[in-house]
């Protein structure tokens, strides 16, 4: 169950946030917590979370080591400072920032190197779902931003599917949808690395997760987990989804 806070928090609402989590989600053993604060929060999230099962994540990253970079943040910088995991290809990093399929395959492979686990986004746009490309959309980024790994590295990824269109927006899709998106990418699974990566893979689906929705969305077997954006900024409301 993964939060991602996007450009929202200071570090001393960061720290407000997790005193108020906390205890809501202490005896939470179902499932793995990630939360994704931006990076001037990344410090007194990891502070707020010691010795809790809370995992906190980059909401992006370079992939080079270091470099004149300005403004970039690599893989070694987030592991150092007690990250876990980073998002990776995430819709908006696609829409407004130019990331591609190569590009975030690069991100992916340096979050490995650097020890961290990347959450490998996907999702197609509303005209790819209205004329019916949603699977191919998916089978190309799958293909040009995942498949490439090693089967070693792709045992060390989860996956998220995010339909652009759901992002913000409040529009939900169905969890039949969503299931639907998920088997398909499965399927691509099972085709690049056979049965039992197809089985063991993590896809969590992202894109407008409330707790009123989570249950019906938890409650559909190809579904894993969320990616979960504005209701993560609560912490009632995400500790009602962590505990569906």
């Amino acid at each position: 169950m993964a939060g991602n806070w996007k450009m929202y928090k200071t570090p001393a609402e960061t720290t407000e946030f997790f005193e108020k989590f906390r205890p809501l989600v202490e005896k939470a053993e179902h499932c793995e917590i990630v939360v994704a604060p931006p990076y001037t929060n990344i410090a007194a999230a990891v502070a707020a979370t010691q010795g809790t099962r809370i995992g906190i994540a980059g909401q992006d990253m370079y992939w080079a080591k270091e470099g004149a970079f300005t403004g970039e943040v690599s893989g070694p910088m987030l592991k150092a400072s007690g990250c876990s995991h980073v998002l990776v290809g995430h819709s908006e990093r696609r829409q407004y920032f130019e990331e591609t399929n190569e590009t975030v395959l690069r991100r992916t492979l340096a979050a490995l190197e650097a020890g961290l686990i990347p959450i490998v986004c996907v999702g197609e746009h509303l005209q790819d779902r209205e004329s019916g490309e949603t699977e191919a959309v998916l089978a190309l980024q799958f293909r040009g931003g995942i498949a490439l790994l090693s089967p070693p590295q792709f045992e060390r990824i989860v996956i998220a599917y995010e339909p652009v269109w759901a992002i913000g927006t409040g529009k939900t899709a169905t969890p039949e949808i969503a299931a639907d998106a998920h088997r398909v990418l499965r399927g691509q699974v099972r085709g690049h690395y056979g049965q039992a990566a197809g089985e063991a893979i993590r896809i969590l689906y992202g894109g407008s997760v409330k707790p009123d929705n989570v249950r019906s969305l938890m409650a559909q077997t190809e579904i894993d987990g969320v990616l979960v954006g504005g209701a993560s900024l609560d912490a009632n409301s995400f500790a009602s989804i962590v505990n569906f």
